[in-house]
């Protein structure tokens, strides 16, 4: 996978592949295509086709559309359309294309999409993106998976990304990520519940203070503030990567009761917002 002249296919293009396309673009190291499934609305369409041609982008009407010629083939969407979207591409890649699936799912979840793209001859590498990726953008931290991962990870530094391979299986980077998630995504969770709950009562500055006797070194009415806010813009979508970590936590016999009630206080924030 050379970087000269390297065409990149981004297969949503929400706020990561927005990010990604930037950094990308501006580099000067690949002509970028996009495919999103707002294109094709019929009210948001046009405003989100004139805001990928405006950065640079080349919007296409179908993800086979973005994705043939590609030599990178990137899925950024949703956890509930990540398999979908696997299933979709086993049938329009082709051998010596590159599917790399940063998709916040369970290792079950990406099996089995590597199991459709590897079915088309193509190669399929899981990601786990490790930290929030506006403000490191492409140089977020990125761990990799798969037979081939090896191989495909040099052309993926040259094109700046920040990535390090974990294991040649498929699952364990994805696990990594998803039980990473429980703490951060739990933590949002308890903090929207705690400062909600202290503000009914109003005792919100007695309870910070006592937190922060506790800890000294964080201040938890600025993180109550900075989580809630994440809660709301992205509880939806980390709502359902909390599910993928139940199911991830049910596959091997553990009791998933936690991870889906980080889920729904996620999604109840989200609603609040």
């Amino acid at each position: 996978m050379a970087k000269q002249g390297m065409r990149v296919a981004l297969i949503g293009y929400g706020e990561v592949g927005h990010i990604f396309a930037r950094d990308l673009l501006a580099a000067g190291c690949a002509r970028v295509s996009a495919y999103d499934i707002l294109f094709e609305d019929a009210a948001a369409g046009p405003a989100h086709l004139a805001d990928a041609r405006a950065a640079g982008v080349e919007p296409a009407s179908t993800a086979a559309e973005a994705a043939a010629g590609a030599q990178l083939v990137i899925s950024a969407v949703t956890a509930t359309a990540s398999l979908a979207v696997a299933g979709l591409a086993g049938g329009y890649l082709r051998a010596g294309q590159v599917f790399l699936d940063i998709n916040s799912v369970s290792p079950e979840t990406k099996l089995a999409s590597a199991a459709a793209v590897e079915a088309a001859g193509a190669q399929y590498v899981e990601a786990a993106v490790m930290a929030p990726v506006p403000g490191a953008g492409l140089a977020v931290p990125i761990l990799l998976g798969g037979a081939t991962a090896a191989q495909v990870a040099p052309g993926l530094t040259e094109l700046g990304m920040n990535v390090r391979v974990v294991a040649t299986q498929i699952g364990r980077a994805s696990a990594t990520k998803l039980c990473r998630s429980i703490v951060i995504k739990g933590l949002e969770a308890l903090m929207v519940d705690c400062a909600a709950a202290a503000r009914d009562f109003g005792v919100e500055d007695d309870v910070f203070r006592s937190l922060q006797e506790s800890f000294p070194s964080i201040d938890f009415a600025r993180l109550a503030q900075a989580m809630a806010g994440r809660v709301r813009q992205h509880g939806v979508r980390r709502a359902a990567e909390m599910r993928e970590a139940a199911a991830m936590l049910a596959a091997v016999g553990r009791d998933p009761a936690l991870a889906a009630a980080i889920a729904a206080a996620q999604e109840r924030g989200a609603a609040k917002g």
